[in-house]
């Protein structure tokens, strides 16, 4: 993954502070300055006040960049060394990039543990048992949990869904709340603690993430074709996410938080790639479907097809456009 301007700045001043002692003080201000430049950006940009937020943090880079540099007058030689003899002391090689900047993906930033989520949503449960438990024979193309959406099959004008609360702030098309909440319970009996984010995103959400992927591409030095081409196997195209549906969730675990390939290979992602068709979802983008799906894989992204059909999806070994071609034949 390209790192971004903000970690290559930090990267640099960790550097300059470990090779030259006498940096340490003015990197360890510009450090925090970045840090908080950093997270004022995101958040601002998250509120989606992008013309605002950029000039709110120019503004603010310049102010601190003030101070990052301070210029010693005559008669503080004697303090300037007191503070370079305070910080000396600071074990720089210790220091770990991710302990000081929060990285994310290209999800979002609220998520929701196991228990969290079925504590809160027990009376959700109970009401909502075996909504969707008959047993389904015949699939149809109509069928609203196997609608494609893809860069191909955009989410239709007149699609419509009903948004059930999983917790908190976070929601998802109703119709699978059960299910979902029957599978955390699932791994939860095997000892795995799963943990939900990335559920249902709307129209703008996903506008700024993929603007966002785009412009990092841009930035460095690629064409805007071929940004947009490479952006689109990360982030999905605005009005083609299966995240705008409510029926895809991004699903991790309590030993391993990242959005990264890496889940397919713990104990968690195996068991959701080995079980998850039991509850009625699959691994909406497998490894080795890169070229139908055009999406990389994603170990993490899980979307409801039903029972019936995850089932089918699973014990075909094929991705959720093939099944779908399979259906239109």
């Amino acid at each position: 993954m390209q790192q971004t301007w903000f970690e290559k700045k930090i990267q640099k001043c960790l550097r300059k502070g470990k090779n030259n002692k006498y940096w340490k003080p003015l990197m360890m201000v510009e450090l925090i300055c970045l840090i908080f430049l950093q997270r004022l950006f995101r958040t601002i940009m998250q509120s989606q006040k992008k013309i605002i937020g950029i000039g709110t943090c120019v503004l603010v880079f310049f102010v601190s960049s003030s101070f990052a540099m301070p210029v010693l007058e005559k008669n503080s030689e004697v303090q300037a060394e007191q503070v370079v003899e305070t910080v000396s002391n600071i074990e720089w090689e210790e220091v770990n990039l991710e302990d000081l900047v929060e990285y994310s993906y290209e999800g979002d930033a609220d998520s929701y543990t196991v228990d969290e989520i079925l504590a809160k949503s027990a009376s959700y449960q109970n009401a909502s048992a075996g909504v969707n438990s008959g047993e389904q024979t015949v699939f149809s193309i109509k069928d609203w949990n196997l609608i494609l959406v893809n860069k191909q099959h955009p989410i239709p004008e007149e699609y419509t869904f009903t948004l059930g609360t999983i917790t908190g702030t976070m929601k998802c098309d109703e119709r699978i709340i059960p299910e979902l909440l029957e599978m955390l319970q699932g791994a939860k009996n095997e000892g795995i603690n799963l943990i939900v984010r990335s559920p249902y995103r709307d129209l703008s959400r996903q506008e700024f993430l993929f603007d966002r992927k785009l412009s990092t591409y841009m930035r460095q030095g690629y064409s805007y074709l071929e940004s947009y081409r490479l952006a689109s196997q990360i982030v999905m195209i605005p009005g083609a996410s299966e995240h705008q549906l409510g029926l895809a969730l991004d699903i991790t675990s309590d030993t391993y938080s990242g959005l990264q390939q890496g889940f397919g290979k713990t104990t968690a992602g195996k068991w959701m790639a080995d079980h998850s068709y039991e509850y009625g979802f699959i691994v909406r983008y497998p490894s080795h479907k890169e070229a139908i799906t055009g999406v990389e894989y994603e170990p993490w992204h899980f979307r409801y097809v039903g029972k019936a059909a995850a089932k089918e999806i699973w014990e075909r070994n094929i991705c959720l456009e093939e099944f779908v071609d399979s259906l239109s034949e």
